[in-house]
């Protein structure tokens, strides 16, 4: 595989308009420069913070962009994760409380082999290779972001997909004492998405561990995520507990919500605009709200690696 030369930019996840009213709200409370700058100034002194267990891991520059990271701070602190509510610092705000040990992660459905794993056994699977992805919102902003961990594929051939195994649904953990935002009823919890199984194997699938050198922060899933960096963010389930092989598509979260805004494959593809905003370019975080924006590239800019994996499918209709 070649090294990727890509303009700097990338994602996390989306605002469905079933959180307008509340993200309003918040905005209301603290004021609207504080969302473009990250909000840092407003967080107590109880938030979550960034992570500090350092996570050693190799770089592999076969995924390696040229371009500027996105600063560690905005990447920690300005997120999407509903479990702990719906403003893009709420993760910060609330994490802190969720507890990643013990942490065990099942696999189960269409495998020769289920078991559950150990947070620490998963950890020791393979070796931790450091990854430079970008990634990118629905809502046309991006970052570029240095993740440390492996392959899903890794760890899925443990466990022996079978033949009727065509797609990957992963599951997000539920701990109604430590996330407020499951107050708020969006979702019907847990959090659920999916994945085609040839998705799943991609290489450039990511199981993800850690985050600039450093274990991951509680904000940005802690402890086990994915990443997969050809799709809006919010493919990438965090803090996954389950992990179940199916004959079926899953009926995955915003799918179940809106499935006329946000379908189950969710490529990066700037020819079809979302029904309430245009995709066709993005906000890069770090450079200020006011920053020029930049176009948006077709699968996020890994089309070699991820185009032949549609070859033949309406995208207009498969989105």
């Amino acid at each position: 595989m070649s090294r990727f030369t890509i303009p700097p930019i990338a994602s996390s996840e989306i605002t469905p308009e079933a959180v307008w009213l509340s993200r309003r709200k918040w905005l209301q409370q603290v004021g609207a420069g504080a969302v473009a700058l990250g909000a840092g100034g407003f967080l107590p002194a109880g938030a979550a913070g960034e992570a500090t267990e350092p996570l050693p891991a190799t770089p592999n520059p076969d995924y390696w962009l040229s371009n500027r990271q996105t600063s560690e701070k905005d990447v920690t602190s300005y997120n999407n994760f509903y479990e702990f509510g719906t403003g893009k610092t709420d993760p910060l705000r609330h994490a802190g409380s969720m507890q990643t040990r013990p942490w065990t992660v099942t696999i189960e459905g269409e495998v020769v082999k289920p078991r559950s794993f150990d947070i620490d056994d998963l950890l020791k699977l393979a070796s931790i290779e450091e990854r430079i992805y970008r990634l990118r919102c629905v809502e046309a902003w991006s970052m570029v972001i240095p993740w440390s961990g492996y392959s899903l594929s890794t760890l899925l051939k443990q466990v022996e997909p079978t033949s009727k195994a065509k797609y990957v649904e992963f599951v997000t953990v539920v701990q109604p004492e430590a996330m407020p935002g499951l107050n708020d009823r969006i979702i019907e919890w847990p959090y659920v998405e999916g994945l085609r199984i040839d998705e799943a194997m991609h290489p450039l699938t990511m199981l993800v561990f850690g985050v600039y050198g450093k274990m991951l922060p509680n904000q940005n899933g802690a402890p086990m995520r994915v990443a997969i960096p050809w799709k809006y963010g919010f493919k990438s389930g965090k803090s996954i507990v389950k992990i179940r092989l199916r004959e079926t598509m899953p009926v995955t979260s915003w799918v179940g919500i809106a499935p006329n805004e946000y379908g189950f494959y969710a490529n990066v593809n700037p020819t079809v605009p979302h029904p309430r905003w245009s995709q066709a370019s993005e906000r890069r975080i770090g450079d200020g709200f006011f920053a020029p924006r930049v176009d948006t590239l077709m699968y996020n800019g890994y089309g070699d690696q991820v185009a032949s994996l549609y070859a033949g499918m309406d995208l207009a209709k498969y989105y």
